[in-house]
């Protein structure tokens, strides 16, 4: 690993209070801000978190929800436990057919919220990279469009480029309201917004 991508780490503010305050990611941040901002997350919620891994917006989402809510996290890899009576996690892929039945079978009912922080496996090659994370975002809308309720809010991860207008059109068409954020603690940097979704309009059926 290069040594100073391990110094500019060591220096993030974010990184520093991710460590100091018992957080799995510095992203727990960027969840947390949003969430002050358009307060899109409350109390007793139930919230479905896909790409949760290593459970830094489970932190977060169990942290606005409480203890009435309930928080189902979803990735490809093993994510340890949290400790937390209401927080559930399964490992599954959300490109796959029987995705919506895996997350029926565990938790029954509608979500209030969906957040996803999905990205793929980075090659390098960033159009590749930038379509790969768009057609995530998608699969996580797709989603959305079956399990959250009328009226319920999504916050959901996309990278610039080619196709970044384009999904817009498609989270505006989907939604009452739609913000474009970039919170204090992703980096400046990085190609990376959230799409933020108030109020689902409709639903569909599967």
């Amino acid at each position: 690993m290069p040594s100073d991508w391990l110094r500019q780490r060591k220096r993030d503010q974010y990184h520093r209070l991710a460590k100091k305050r018992g957080f799995r990611s510095r992203a727990t941040f960027k969840l947390l801000q949003v969430a002050k901002q358009y307060s899109f997350v409350r109390r007793g919620d139930r919230v479905l978190d896909l790409g949760c891994a290593p459970g830094g917006w489970l932190q977060a989402v169990h942290q606005l929800v409480g203890g009435r809510g309930f928080v189902l996290g979803v990735d490809l890899q093993e994510i340890r436990s949290l400790q937390f009576v209401n927080v559930v996690t399964i490992r599954a892929d959300i490109t796959q057919e029987g995705f919506v039945d895996q997350i029926r079978a565990t938790a029954p009912g509608m979500f209030d919220v969906i957040v996803s922080d999905l990205s793929p496996d980075l090659s390098g090659v960033w159009d590749v990279d930038h379509a790969r994370q768009i057609e995530l975002a998608r699969c996580a809308l797709r989603v959305a469009r079956v399990l959250l309720r009328p009226s319920g809010n999504m916050l959901v991860k996309v990278f610039q480029g080619s196709e970044f207008k384009e999904f817009q059109l498609e989270m505006k068409s989907s939604f009452h309201i739609l913000r474009t954020v970039k919170p204090p603690a992703s980096r400046p940097e990085s190609a990376e917004f959230y799409f933020l979704g108030l109020g689902l309009l409709g639903q569909a059926t599967q």
